[in-house]
């Protein structure tokens, strides 16, 4: 396993790490809690020591799980959890210290712990950003105990540096893939980059970048990618990135034809991201245990070259940048 510093948090993250959105469920499964558990102790088993998790993930049953697992296990692992997407209506006003002070001790207590290693922000509306008495209360939470780190999940390059001006903000976790280019141009350019833990979210688009979908691909009714491919639910960004699924399409057969060879597109995605020295952990998810093995191959791979880097740059500007860059 390779280790990456997370900012000014001293702490060394395995630069692959394991996001839970579908671990055990979601996407349109039911939650297998057996299933869960054998999928996150794969990932701790092969040197994963960061997990990122939410409150809303299988409602609270992916917090559980990461939880029971975590105190099993004799290693150090970074616990990371996100608050805020309960709240309805979905405004700014919905987001007050006492509320998010109840999801955060309401994660303590689904997940069995005494303390969060890492709680974020989970993707609330642009004015949150704003609004210095919500960074504050986490300042209370850590000099309380009740969490160590403080960080955002964002869908807006604006949104995280607005963040960063709060001394209590240590991570940015943001959407970094071959699909969505702009946080290595505004974000990893930001000169107080570097105390910054940052972590890459839906970094192979929603499946798309995994090279196995096609024009008769089919998803669940339940599944995300069926119901909001234009933001019918929550920011269409988080499914496939925000881009068109046919044209994604298009653009995935010229990323093959660029990582040609016996390794799949998945792994080269990820290895791409890698390439960013700026990043510090790459969060894919896992619905089996053989999806966690085949995400941490990426780190085995060869460094993409600059011929690489450039095909991938002109694959993105061909196919989404005139419609997606100024977005998000």
């Amino acid at each position: 396993m390779n280790f990456r510093n997370f900012g000014k948090t001293g702490w060394k993250i395995s630069e692959v790490a394991l996001g839970t959105w579908q671990v055990g469920g979601g996407w349109g499964t039911d939650f297998n809690e057996k299933k869960a558990q054998r999928i996150l102790h794969s990932a701790i088993d092969q040197g994963v020591n960061f997990i990122d998790t939410a409150d809303v993930y299988d409602t609270g049953l992916s917090e559980k799980a990461v939880g029971e697992v975590v105190k099993q296990s004799r290693e150090k692992i970074y616990v990371a959890t996100k608050c805020g997407r309960k709240i309805q209506p979905y405004v700014n006003e919905g987001y007050t210290p006492e509320v998010l002070r109840k999801f955060v001790e309401g994660s303590l207590k689904n997940m069995g712990l005494e303390t969060i290693d890492l709680i974020q922000l989970h993707c609330p509306p642009t004015p949150v950003y704003h609004r210095d008495e919500i960074f504050e209360e986490f300042g209370k939470l850590k000099e309380e105990g009740k969490i160590q780190e403080m960080g955002v999940s964002v869908e807006l390059v604006d949104e995280a540096i607005a963040a960063m001006k709060y001394d209590i903000v240590s991570s940015i976790q943001i959407i970094f893939n071959m699909f969505r280019h702009k946080p290595s141009e505004k974000l990893f350019t930001h000169s107080d980059i570097d105390d910054f833990g940052i972590i890459a979210r839906v970094p192979l688009a929603s499946g798309l970048l995994s090279g196995k979908l096609s024009p008769s691909s089919s998803f669940a009714p339940e599944d995300h990618r069926s119901f909001n491919r234009n933001g019918e639910a929550f920011d269409k960004g988080e499914t496939f990135s925000g881009v068109d699924y046919q044209k994604g399409l298009q653009a995935v057969e010229e990323l093959k034809e660029i990582f040609k060879g016996n390794e799949p597109l998945s792994a080269w995605a990820i290895r791409w991201i890698l390439m960013f020295p700026q990043v510090s952990t790459v969060i894919p998810g896992a619905s089996k245990v053989e999806q966690v093995s085949a995400n941490l191959h990426a780190m085995n791979l060869p460094e993409v070259n600059t011929d690489q880097m450039n095909a991938v740059r002109n694959v993105y500007e061909k196919y989404f940048k005139p419609e997606i860059h100024q977005l998000w």
